[in-house]
């Protein structure tokens, strides 16, 4: 009966390489996998792989008897580890095969497999798993492990004997599909589940839709026959399409295509704003905040709920919207201005209550709540970002816009109703108890818009060429792309006036209030943009 075999995980890892790694990956936007949708508690590429491949590889104390020679050893794999988990390495061709290699020997040394093609030999000195009739005239000398080390077989080789003889890797909650994608990558058979059919969805777009159409040229009709273009400048070169870049070339190109059907048929509520030069300018977002009546009877105004009313803290492009009370009309409205006189420097509203900027009385969280529970909460526009030459231009807001706005006419809207014992209740707390409440009426007609297109654009996939199988998958990753659309284009979506970008609904497992908000242009090429959107998707597809 052969001994049981360590593994490296149960003696020892290096652990601060991983974890730098694996923190680091937080702050790797473009072409990361985390970028193809939003997935909770999402885990690190970097450990999962790491993991993984200490979980196959026998620790070196189970196959050299040296005290010596077993630590040598155990950093030889160590520094693969450490090399496996960088993300610039995560598609390295040499490192991988090294590291399915180490895998495949450590599947080799079991008494039931065969050994592996083109590696015959036995690489280890004496150790107690080694079989009973083995000498130790017939082991190797450290020397010749080395040199033998040097010789590698076919990396086809090695992916062929991992398919056959390597175990298969469950993971029976995927979530974003971390453990199955590295498990892929190290050359083994992964198998994935999950209870959330979203979660389902995200890993077969991970693991399982790729490797069927690897290696294929795109079938749109604007893709170069010559191949794909690797590097930039001088150092670009035409290389045969290869892995998924013909997919993601497709993503990209009818991705546009349902822009460009977008915006025929909601173009006109995206109107350009004139700057100060008269210049039309392509709006970026539209600022609001909500209102609700003041508590004061002599006042009566719409209070202004604000956080803050800086557009832009950069240094260079420092911007304000003051608000501007009319007595006559009893109404507020708001004028854009790069120096702060006279804006107000606190929010008007906090976890305590509210302040009305007309008439400084102020009332408590309650009676904002209630309020808005009644119905009477509602939205008005503080100003206009708009792309400039060189730097964002913050407009002050205009009728026609304001109009604009609130002609959209949703066809449709979601029926469905927000928990109201959900743990994370926060917007249900003010009146939002429906979904179809958490978008203003432009945002639903847009949403509705583009995922009526999807349907649509699955046809255009086929007219061009291909076949259905290949529509559904082009499709699919333009829902992908649909639904981070709607974690940008939500009225609890925030301007942050550090970055000038817009943020998303769902920095955390809630949907929490929020009373200035930011109302994206799909058809800008700024920050959270469609065709931005569908570049996300399409990178994270081509890295892999």
């Amino acid at each position: 009966m052969p001994k049981y075999r360590k593994k490296l995980i149960e003696v020892d890892l290096p652990l601060t390489d991983i974890n730098a790694h694996s923190a680091r990956e937080k702050s790797i936007r473009h072409g990361h996998p985390s970028t193809l949708h939003l997935w909770w508690a999402r885990r690190p590429l970097a450990s999962c792989r790491a993991v993984i491949f200490a979980s196959m590889v026998d620790d070196p104390e189970s196959y050299i008897d040296d005290p010596a020679e077993q630590i040598a050893e155990r950093a030889r794999l160590h520094k693969i580890i450490s090399q496996l988990v960088e993300w610039e390495n995560s598609n390295d061709p040499e490192l991988l095969a090294q590291a399915r290699l180490e895998i495949a020997k450590s599947i080799a040394r079991q008494p039931d497999k065969p050994p592996i093609p083109g590696y015959t030999t036995q690489p280890y000195s004496p150790s107690p798993l080694m079989a009973e009739d083995q000498s130790l005239s017939q082991c190797l000398t450290r020397e010749q492990r080395v040199k033998n080390d040097k010789t590698t077989p076919n990396p086809h080789t090695i992916l062929q004997y991992l398919a056959e003889h390597a175990p298969t890797i469950y993971d029976p909650f995927c979530g974003g599909g971390s453990i199955p994608l590295e498990t892929q990558r190290l050359g083994m058979k992964a198998v994935g589940s999950d209870l959330n059919p979203v979660a389902v969805l995200i890993t077969k777009a991970l693991i399982e839709i790729p490797p069927k159409f690897a290696n294929k040229p795109p079938i749109n009709p604007d893709a170069d026959p010559m191949g794909m273009t690797v590097g930039k400048g001088r150092k670009a070169q035409k290389l045969p399409w290869r892995g998924a870049a013909g997919l993601a070339d497709d993503i990209r190109y009818h991705g546009r295509w349902m822009r460009e059907q977008a915006f025929k048929r909601i173009g006109h509520l995206y109107p350009t704003i004139k700057d100060e030069s008269g210049i039309d300018r392509t709006v970026i977002a539209w600022l609001w905040c909500r209102t609700i009546p003041c508590s004061n009877p002599a006042c009566g105004i719409n209070m202004p709920m604000m956080k803050t009313f800086q557009l832009s803290k950069k240094p260079n492009n420092r911007h304000w919207t003051k608000p501007v009370i009319d007595r006559e009309t009893n109404t507020i409205s708001f004028k854009v201005q790069n120096h702060p006189t006279d804006v107000p420097t606190e929010a008007t509203v906090n976890r305590n209550g509210a302040t009305c900027i007309a008439c400084k009385s102020t009332v408590k969280l309650d009676y904002v709540r209630q309020q808005a529970r009644e119905g009477k909460i509602s939205e008005q526009m503080t100003a206009v970002v708009a792309e400039g030459d060189k730097k964002r231009l913050f407009i002050s807001p205009i009728d026609e816009h304001v109009q604009t706005a609130l002609s959209a006419e949703p066809e449709w809207k979601p029926t469905g109703s927000l928990s109201l014992q959900s743990l994370s209740k926060r917007v249900q707390n003010y009146g939002y108890t429906e979904w179809s409440k958490l978008f203003t009426e432009r945002q639903l007609l847009s949403l509705t818009t583009f995922s009526d297109l999807v349907s649509e654009v699955h046809s255009q996939i086929i007219q061009d060429g291909a076949d259905n199988d290949y529509a559904d998958a082009v499709s699919t990753y333009l829902t992908l792309a649909t639904g981070k659309n709607a974690d940008y284009g939500s009225s609890f979506v925030s301007w942050h006036n550090g970055r000038d970008v817009i943020g998303h609904v769902f920095t955390k497992q809630a949907i929490s209030m929020i009373w200035d908000f930011a109302e994206v242009n799909q058809f800008s090429k700024s920050t959270a943009n469609w065709i931005g959107t569908v570049e996300w998707v399409a990178k994270a597809v081509e890295r892999l």
